[in-house]
């Protein structure tokens, strides 16, 4: 019997390729990502007990937002009051993540490197930076899914009404021409063809509210693995890796290029790493 899997996608960073990130944010990632949860349809409930346990354990009524629990802000605001409280907190929502039965999944797209490629190559006018971190994210979940005998259902948390059709037409235009890159250049990576995503993806990406707890979750995974490339010893990405909770610890090192999470337009911190 076919397996059905839901892909819970979150947003990292601006996707716009002219709006630079680093110089507002603390943690001077300068990107933009999609990513989050693939859960077997039949595990949706267990995720949901967990969820709501937690949440009702700490009395939270509200979205675990990644950034404010990060940055103690907001609802959140509360875990600088007491360091004894927030260091429970920050365990107990690590052994609450590592629990659930999911996969992480991400394409994340470095800026400076993006527009280093593109911008000069499409006249200043790379396109969104979405778009390729859509078709490369959905077409690695894509070839999970089909090796485990299964089909996709996609939702996103919503980011905006032009956005939300962005996602949504990228998602057709898998299925009907393909992944828009260089067939040529990226033939090494065994790219799916357009008959692929229509087995495979069952209809239509659906936008879902920031209150999503699946979507909640997404964001609490996405942030980590868009972490790693910039700091490849950030305690949540380890975490994560060594319980074999995202799709990189799941893989070899050579099966990674082409199924694992996706880092893009990264030459220069590579470089300034040698």
């Amino acid at each position: 019997m076919t397996q059905k899997f839901y892909l819970y996608i979150d947003d990292s960073g601006n996707r716009f390729p002219d709006k630079e990130d680093a110089d507002c944010r603390k943690d001077g990632m300068d990107h933009f990502a999609l990513g989050g949860i693939l859960v077997p349809e039949d595990q949706r409930d267990l995720l949901k007990e967990s969820y709501i346990n937690f949440c009702k354990k700490w009395r939270i009524d509200y979205p675990l937002h990644s950034t404010k629990i990060r940055g103690m802000r907001g609802n959140f605001a509360w875990l600088e009051e007491s360091s004894k409280q927030r260091d429970i907190f920050y365990a107990e929502l690590e052994s609450f993540l590592i629990s659930l039965p999911v996969v992480g999944f991400a394409a994340v797209v470095h800026r400076p490197g993006y527009n280093e490629r593109y911008k000069e190559k499409y006249d200043g006018q790379p396109w969104w930076m979405c778009k390729t971190a859509y078709s490369i994210l959905i077409e690695r979940v894509a070839k999970y899914v089909s090796e485990n005998d299964g089909v996709l259902v996609v939702r996103f948390e919503g980011s905006g009404k032009k956005e939300d059709r962005a996602l949504i037409q990228y998602s057709r235009d898998l299925k009907n021409v393909g992944l828009p890159f260089n067939a040529d250049t990226s033939k090494k990576y065994s790219n799916l063809l357009p008959d692929d995503f229509q087995k495979i993806i069952l209809g239509e990406p659906r936008r879902k509210k920031k209150e999503n707890l699946f979507t909640q979750i997404a964001d609490l995974y996405l942030y980590p693995m868009a972490k790693r490339r910039y700091e490849p010893t950030y305690n949540p990405w380890i975490l994560l890796f060594e319980s074999k909770k995202v799709i990189d610890a799941l893989l070899s090192d050579e099966e990674c290029q082409h199924k694992g999470i996706k880092y893009s337009c990264f030459d220069s911190i590579e470089q300034q790493k040698t």
